[in-house]
Formats: C-alpha cells, structure tokens, sequence
C-alpha cells in the first residue's frame, strides 16, 4: 500500500515555476529553450520542462510530438535523430532545439528545475530511463513527472532517489479520446498509487479542489498546479496548492 514519502521537496514550493521557461516570442524567446531558461534563472524562478525522444534515443528539450508549430520543420520530432533537431531553428525566436544535457549544464544548479516527460502511452520507457540517465550526475534540484503512470512507475522502481511526480486533471475524453473509459477512470482516481508512488503532484488549476486533492493535502504531499496566468488566477489556485506554474506574467513572490 502506498504511503506518502518526505524527500527533499521544499525547493518545489519555495518559489514559481516558469512554465516552460521564462518565454516571451514577442522578444524572440521560445518556450523550452535555452533563452527562457537563462531568462527565469535571472528572475530567480524555478524552471518547468518538456522533454521528447529523438529517433536515436535523446531526451530533447521540447513540448510538442510535432515540429510543425515552433518550427519551419514539418513531421515528428522522434523521426528525427538529435544531431539533426539540434541544427532546426526556431520559426518565430532564437536559439535551436537543446538536449536535455545543455539544459542541464546551463542551469547548473542555479534554480530548481521540474522535467515534464512526454508520454505516447505505448508502454515505452525509453524517454524517461534516457532522463535518469541524464540526471545521474546532475547536482542541482531536479524533478521529473508525467501523466503516464507508466514513465512515473519506473522512476519509482528503477531510479527512486530521483524526485518524482505524477501530472494530472480530470481525465475527461475530450482530453484523452484514444484512452479507454476504465484507464481514464484509473488516471483521475488515482488507482495507480501503489505503482507511481509519487512524492509531489502537478495539477491542472480547473480541477482544484477535487478528491484527490484534498486526499494529498491531509498526506502534506507538496501539490503544484499550472497553468496560472494571472495574480487572480494564483490566488485562487494557492487555496487549493501549495505553488504555481506561470506563464504570461510575473509573479508576486510568496510570503
């Protein structure tokens, strides 16, 4: 039976996380890159993350399964291998697409940074094994989480000394339409506990509060939820949770 575990968590909740960098493509500052990294480390926020898997195997620092919207390029990022992604510029900013391993040797331990691995919900764990692998050396705060229990359960089993977290919301159809009904049900219920273990949650800020919720806040479990994109929307949010994840603005730092 799963139990709440107490790691070294407190820099999670310390201070916002900019979601997926401190970006402005107003400026030429495209979200994940090194730019939006290098922008929230000098505005002292800790930095969120997405990573993909390239078609030989690295962990890139990107959202999307498709380049087609922050690039000139066309097609999926995991048909290309990474010398090449890291050569595609981006459509509407500066910079190219950087490997999880730039990041890291960016930040350097500078602020906190959360990874968001990205799911195909095909069972494999190449991406999030990759991820481990890339961190094994890292002395910086790290996290790493996914809506997949599946990315989170390995974590759990094969790297548990890496700050883990399970990414969630209502898990509605509109959301998930390739998920059966009973996995959906299993994702917002939270039926895979005993397998993802996880020490943090990352919740969507429509559906706070819920039941599981309020579950993890009577286990003191640190709850993060994204996307705020207003002072209004952060107070209503941190009634419910204990951080934010921002974009579009700049947060008033926590009392």
């Amino acid at each position: 039976m799963w139990r709440p575990t107490d790691p070294d968590c407190d820099w999670l909740t310390k201070v916002a996380i900019a979601h997926r960098g401190l970006h402005d493509v107003q400026n030429g500052v495209v979200e994940n890159s090194l730019l939006a990294a290098e922008a929230a480390i000098e505005h002292d926020y800790a930095i969120e993350v997405d990573v993909q898997l390239s078609s030989d195997g690295e962990a890139m620092v990107f959202h999307d399964h498709s380049l087609d919207r922050l690039t000139n390029e066309t097609g999926s990022i995991h048909d290309f291998k990474a010398a090449d992604l890291s050569e595609i510029s981006y459509a509407n900013g500066s910079g190219t697409i950087p490997t999880l391993m730039q990041l890291l040797e960016l930040v350097a331990g500078r602020v906190g940074l959360v990874v968001e691995v990205k799911s195909q919900w095909s069972g494999n764990t190449d991406l999030v094994r990759r991820t481990a692998q890339c961190l094994a050396s890292y002395a910086g705060h790290v996290a790493v989480m996914s809506f997949d229990p599946v990315q989170v359960g390995w974590l759990a089993h094969e790297a548990p000394d890496i700050i883990r977290g399970m990414v969630a919301d209502g898990a509605t159809q509109d959301d998930y339409p390739w998920l059966p009904l009973s996995t959906r049900l299993s994702l917002r219920e939270f039926r895979h506990l005993d397998v993802t273990q996880p020490n943090f949650l990352s919740l969507d800020k429509h559906w706070l509060p819920c039941p599981v919720s309020r579950m993890f806040r009577k286990t003191r479990t640190p709850m993060i939820c994204w996307t705020i994109r207003s002072e209004q929307e952060a107070s209503d949010a941190l009634r419910w949770c204990d951080q934010i994840t921002f974009e579009g603005y700049a947060p008033k730092a926590m009392v």
